[in-house]
């Protein structure tokens, strides 16, 4: 198939993989992934450092071959239709990648040169215009904050006008306010048509994706809308304020009902699946004057704090054996 060819007829997904394994030496750092994310979505990609998140977003556009498994990025086979892939889906990695010796606009007419773009004043003053970049179009990017390095590279990213964004923690460093309109950009294009897969560290932005999917050491643990994940481990969350809410962590922990203690700022979260002991064991904490305790919705930083408390590293059950 050359590079101009039309992908298959059904196009539901965007990305559909299925069992995906890599290997670096004897490191196993994905393990049997297998992930849809249909047209139009903006897909969180979640997880702690080290967790496969970056390579398993390599593999699924054809930028690195798996060891096994199977599946599709934009209809193309990811193993033996890369090419047409990378062709079609804009990468922006966490680490800014452009020149700094060259202003805004000398950095996006060298990338439309790269990618042999006929019209290519046109199509870098267009993604000037759309990406809020003329006004410092002639600055040096060396000298642009990490909000606006941010705003280049996605606009780099999208001068091929690709149909799908894969994003690898494209906020990490960047201010709340760059964030903020960071991801309002990202829903503008997802209302275009633009598909994005986007990993991040930040629960308000997970919130804010359309669905989620969250990996540890290179498994996948869940998927789907953020309510839905919430919903599927079943935990009541109350919020506990007052002093040396460390202490009191540790101190009721064990007690009936209990699964989960997280200090969260000047509150302490706790959790559980067994609703009547927990509410029990809450209620004699209620005898002590110094605490408030609330019931409190059960957020996504609760569950994948207790997913990840509940997930074994298999790297270290790999080297027992």
């Amino acid at each position: 198939m050359n590079a101009s060819a039309a992908p298959p007829a059904d196009t539901r997904f965007v990305i559909d993989v299925r069992q995906l394994n890599k290997h670096f030496g004897t490191r196993h750092v994905v393990r049997d992934l297998s992930l849809q994310v249909a047209r139009g979505e903006i897909f969180g990609f979640l997880g702690p450092n080290g967790s496969g998140k970056t390579t398993s977003i390599r593999m699924m556009c054809g930028l690195l071959t798996p060891d096994s498994g199977s599946g599709t990025c934009l209809g193309y086979d990811i193993v033996r239709e890369s090419v047409q892939i990378k062709q079609r889906v804009g990468y922006m990695t966490q680490r800014f990648s452009y020149w700094d010796d060259l202003t805004i606009r000398e950095n996006l007419d060298f990338v439309a040169r790269m990618y042999q773009m006929p019209q290519r004043k046109e199509v870098v003053a267009h993604a000037l215009e759309s990406l809020g970049l003329l006004s410092r179009a002639n600055q040096l990017a060396g000298s642009l904050s990490g909000g606006w390095k941010q705003r280049l590279a996605l606009a780099a990213c999208m001068l091929h006008r690709p149909q799908l964004l894969l994003l690898d923690e494209p906020t990490a460093g960047v201010d709340p306010a760059a964030r903020r309109d960071f991801w309002e950009e990202l829903h503008r294009l997802a209302a275009d048509g633009i598909s994005v897969l986007v990993s991040t560290h930040y629960m308000d932005e997970a919130e804010r994706c359309h669905k989620l999917a969250y990996i540890a050491y290179g498994q996948l643990l869940v998927q789907g809308t953020a309510q839905d994940i919430i919903s599927a481990q079943g935990l009541d969350t109350w919020s506990v304020s007052g002093a040396r809410l460390s202490d009191l962590s540790e101190r009721v922990r064990d007690m009936p009902g209990v699964e989960q203690t997280v200090v969260f700022g000047a509150s302490l979260h706790v959790s559980g699946r067994d609703r009547d002991a927990l509410e029990a064991t809450l209620e004699a904490l209620r005898t002590d004057p110094t605490l408030h305790i609330e019931a409190s919705a059960t957020g996504l930083e609760d569950v994948f704090v207790y997913l990840m408390s509940r997930t074994p590293d298999p790297h270290h059950q790999d080297a027992r054996t």
